[in-house]
């Protein structure tokens, strides 16, 4: 039986956490408070900047809460006084005390971007095309005091293709996720009661990225570096060094996979179609990539300005530790 509209406390930072957000705004449930992370520098002059959730909460006139942690009684009791029926978390960025989630009547949700309990953590778009998966999707779960290991409510699936990136899977995750959470919230009870408890012994963690892990390491096969490029694509965007240059690779795609002389990170060639790299087992066409203070273009159009920096038998260097 459907139950009524809900009274809704909402958890999230990012333009991920957004789309959810503003889904909620139009729906039939009352928004009481959203709750974001602070406001960070960014960008050259290193100025405050208010989250996409912050923006989107203050545009709708909803109260904003953005405290450094909830692991204080004060702002717990302040949370607590809002009387919420359920709390919504989506990559919110802050652990939840017990005290938080035992507040609402019908405790917390959470939206996480896998399908559970496969990639906990807290970049599992990234580490899911990194890895190979061929599908991912979205777990709507109740939180518990574990990292994200609550029992499941919904799940929604989507294939990862040769094509996907981490932007447009963040897309993509983001319009499959938001009509599922509006279809738990409209049904709670009975979601709840079928609930699934995860398998731990399936669980693998999606490490936060680190901008380090973005250099390519030549060493490794053609085939993983691709994958990587694709997620690590728009952040934080692979790259390598070429003589005193350090070129970011947006696209690439596999092109051979026998072993060549030539050593890894060795331009093989450099045409219209991409610059071709070898690597430890197989080559690398790059198609699309990044000179320092220009933007991201066409392997063509790079070549048509700079083709002596990627003459064939010019090394890309790897890390010095042969790791990325």
């Amino acid at each position: 039986m459907p139950c009524p509209p809900l009274r809704v406390i909402f958890a999230g930072t990012p333009e991920f956490a957004a789309f959810y957000l503003k889904a909620l705004i139009d729906s039939e449930h009352q928004l009481l408070a959203v709750y974001t992370q602070p406001d960070r520098p960014a960008g050259r002059g290193k100025k405050l900047q208010a989250s996409p959730v912050k923006h989107l909460a203050q545009e709708g006139g909803l109260p904003v809460y953005q405290p450094v942690s909830l692991k204080d009684i004060a702002e717990q009791q302040k949370l607590t006084e809002l009387a919420a029926d359920i709390l919504i978390v989506v990559a919110y960025g802050l652990i939840l005390p017990q005290g938080v989630l035992d507040a609402p009547r019908l405790g917390c949700l959470n939206v996480h971007a896998s399908l559970l309990p496969r990639w906990r953590g807290a970049a599992p778009i990234q580490r899911a095309i990194e890895a190979g998966d061929h599908e991912t999707g979205i777990t709507i779960m109740q939180m518990d005091a574990g990292l994200d290991t609550g029992e499941m409510l919904a799940t929604v699936t989507t294939p990862i293709d040769d094509n996907t990136t981490a932007a447009s899977l963040h897309d993509k995750l983001a319009a499959l996720g938001t009509p599922l959470l509006l279809q738990v919230l409209g049904d709670l009870p009975a979601y709840q009661h079928r609930a699934c408890t995860q398998g731990n012994e399936l669980a693998t963690y999606a490490s936060k990225i680190l901008k380090p892990e973005a250099a390519i390491d030549w060493h490794q096969n053609a085939q993983l570096l691709e994958r990587k490029i694709r997620a690590f694509n728009p952040f934080p965007v692979c790259f390598s060094t070429l003589g005193n240059e350090r070129v970011k690779i947006w696209q690439a795609k596999v092109v051979g996979s026998i072993a060549m002389p030539e050593g890894p990170g060795t331009i093989l060639r450099a045409d219209q179609q991409g610059v071709v790299v070898n690597c430890g087992a197989g080559q690398l066409s790059i198609t699309r990539l990044q000179l320092p203070g220009g933007k991201p273009l066409s392997a063509q159009q790079i070549l048509n300005a700079r083709g002596a920096l990627f003459a064939p038998g010019r090394k890309f260097c790897s890390p010095p530790t042969g790791r990325s």
